[in-house]
């Protein structure tokens, strides 16, 4: 039953004027809520829920204004705000919980979480003053006034009792400013999301599209033009009976990792064109398995052993390396699957590493193919059509041995000359390392460039999309450029910079809000930090470090374990703590590159230029820069002149240039 005047909104249950919402029967909104419901059944205790939300609304609202909605949809988060009052120039998300008598930490956080979720990505919310509630129905205390205004226009979630709610509506709307809020405008705002990675592939193997869990700006409808284009590739090829590769770049943290999940988990059921996503980054796909299996385990059947539903996300999420080594021991069957996906292809062994780990791990010496090369090889015993999907980061190789996507070139070229190739022009960029390459390639008659297939905006820091230009500018010693893009970054994306490892944790703790996640990272060269209790020797596990909660000293939130480049890479926090060691040093006329050995620093020497192994140093501060979605501290330590492997010489001109730059020092 639809009451008199209701706000139509497909992301709400239920939307009114709170004047029709007070003079309709609780019955009317009940069958309203629970006909929305997607679910067949409605269980008792969500109608128990929906009951005493509605008799404590009705109390506190009467003689109030504004419009109300029951079971507002945030996607991103993938759960509904329990009631949103939309009262004058202020928002009130408001969030029950039945039965308790404590406000507890994690529903505390759920509540902020929904408040900054409004501000930061459903666009009619951006300009508003946000007001979160949290209700906890048998409390017998509760908070006696609002704490202050946020920057943003965002408080603190306020802790009520059933009979305070009125009143603290009452004293939000008496601090509120700004012109009212329309509610049909606000009711059918679009919702434009920026979601981490690990959100972003529980929702799209839970079947949400990439359309709905993205930002509707130019840089998602980029993310969706390529997702789209690799599809039409995929498509063409199974049609025609064809192999195809495609070369995707982008920047860092514009999407690549998410447009290959979105094409993997979109052919979940697509028989021979069904895709594979494949990683040589360890750690993230250990990550991912695990967060899709904690995001589906409920979903399944009560009883479901955990193991079981880790064996459906496996065909998924593999391991490139796994997938190599079933090559070698079948060397004559084509793999089950005829589309792959390639995440941080860059990353692929040259012929030398992986001749040696075939000798020294496999027992098969004289080993001559690189890892690019054999993999596409084995795409290639596909009697009818294959697709191999190449995610390209430009400067990310930071491992001896990883190949470059020049690699990958060259076996097309030299190999597989009757492959149809598909390039993003972008591939020809400095950061690429693959021009000598790439220029033969694109003369033969089978290679297209294509510019859907580059990601140029970054989807990582929703707040500002050229922290990538503000790393490059500063890892390229051009100062001016960095303190231009840090002047455009400066509003929305706190960047501060200390000598104090204390000050930098209780930075990353004063900023984050909700369950916003932060952490420590370093680079794995980063020896010296061992005096500040930060050793890149200990054995750090991904899954618990990303996934598990405040109160796991596991976990990047107790700022104990810093990542590095290798257990980081591909992923994201909320804020970062940068902390920054004697390995990398800023000189008068560039870089120093230096390596622990024993009791002393030693140079990092290629020939006198920057070859490989300096160059794996610099990209592995570029993953370290260009981890957070919304701001970060560097730590650069003070060093101590009585340890000789700490002279503060080591670390004083790299703090300069920082500093020189105009990142704020706190």
């Amino acid at each position: 039953m639809t009451p008199s005047g209701l706000l139509r909104r497909t992301s709400a249950y239920y939307g009114a004027p709170v004047s029709e919402f007070l003079a309709a029967h609780p019955d009317q909104i009940l069958g309203a809520l629970a006909a929305a419901d997607s679910f067949a059944a409605v269980d008792h205790q969500q109608i128990f829920a929906w009951e005493r939300e509605i008799a404590i609304l009705h109390a506190a609202l009467a003689g109030h204004v504004g419009t109300i909605f029951f079971e507002f949809d945030v996607p991103r988060l993938g759960s509904r705000i329990d009631a949103v009052l939309l009262d004058g120039p202020a928002v009130f998300p408001i969030e029950f919980k039945c039965g308790e008598r404590e406000f507890r930490r994690d529903a505390f956080e759920q509540a902020w979480d929904y408040a900054l979720d409004l501000k930061n990505f459903h666009l009619a919310s951006h300009d508003c003053d946000i007001f979160p509630l949290l209700v906890a129905t048998d409390a017998r205390s509760a908070d006696p006034a609002w704490k202050p205004r946020h920057a943003d226009g965002t408080r603190q979630p306020r802790r009520c009792r059933p009979a305070d709610l009125g009143k603290a509506i009452a004293e939000g709307l008496a601090i509120a400013t700004g012109p009212a809020v329309d509610a049909g405008t606000w009711g059918v705002a679009p919702y434009q999301p920026t979601p981490t990675i690990i959100e972003a592939a529980c929702a799209l193997y839970a079947r949400h599209s990439v359309d709905a869990i993205s930002r509707n700006d130019a840089g998602a409808r980029n993310l969706t033009i390529t997702s789209r284009a690799v599809d039409e590739v995929i498509e063409e090829a199974r049609t025609r009976r064809r192999k195809a590769i495609v070369f995707v770049t982008g920047v860092p943290g514009a999407g690549k990792t998410l447009v290959g999940l979105n094409v993997a988990t979109g052919r979940r059921e697509e028989g021979e064109a069904r895709a594979v996503f494949l990683s040589g980054n360890g750690p993230l796909v250990a990550v991912l398995r695990e967060a899709l299996v904690r995001d589906e385990l409920p979903r399944q059947p009560k009883g479901t052993r955990k193991g079981a539903v880790l064996q459906q996300v496996k065909p998924f999420i593999q391991n490139i390396h796994h997938f190599r080594d079933e090559a070698v021991r079948d060397p004559i069957s084509a793999p089950f699957d005829h589309v792959v996906i390639f995440d941080e292809a860059q990353r692929a062994w040259d012929r030398s590493k992986t001749a040696d780990f075939m000798k020294r791990r496999k027992g098969i010496p004289g080993f001559e193919h690189s890892e690019p090369e054999f993999l596409i090889s084995y795409l290639d015993r596909h009697l009818d059509w294959a697709v191999v999907v190449c995610l390209v980061g430009g400067g990310q190789e930071i491992h001896s041995g990883e190949a470059g996507i020049g690699a990958w070139l060259a076996a097309v070229q030299d190999r597989f000359a009757a492959w149809d190739v598909w390039i993003s022009p972008r591939l020809s960029d400095s950061e690429y390392a693959s021009t000598a390459v790439l220029d033969g390639l694109t003369r033969q008659p089978r290679t297209r460039l294509d510019d859907r297939f580059h990601l140029a905006t970054s989807m990582r820091s929703f707040r500002a999309e050229n922290v990538s230009s503000f790393v490059k500018a500063v890892l390229e010693c051009d100062t001016h450029s960095a303190a231009q893009h840090l002047r455009q970054l400066a509003e929305k994306y706190p960047i501060a910079l200390t000598r104090d490892l204390a000050t930098a944790k209780q930075w990353l703790r004063d900023h984050a809000r909700g369950s916003e996640r932060y952490g420590l990272v370093a680079s794995s060269k980063a020896y010296r930090l061992k005096p500040h209790a930060i050793d890149v020797r200990i054995d750090v596990d991904p899954v618990r470090w990303f996934l598990d909660g405040k109160d796991d000293t596991r976990s990047s939130y107790y700022l104990e374990d810093a990542a590095t480049e290798f257990q980081i890479q591909g992923l994201e926090l909320d804020w970062i703590g940068v902390t920054w060691d004697a390995d990398l040093r800023r000189v008068p006329d560039g870089w120093q590159f230096k390596e622990f050995h024993g009791k002393t620093w030693k140079n990092v020497n290629d020939g006198g230029k920057l070859g490989n192994r300096q160059r794996y140093l610099l990209n592995a501060y570029r993953v370290l820069l260009t981890r957070a979605r919304q701001g970060m501290v560097i730590f650069v330590p003070q060093g101590d002149p009585e340890d000789e492997t700490r002279k503060p010489v080591f670390y004083d001109d790299t703090f300069d240039y920082l500093r020189d730059v105009g990142l704020p020092v706190v």
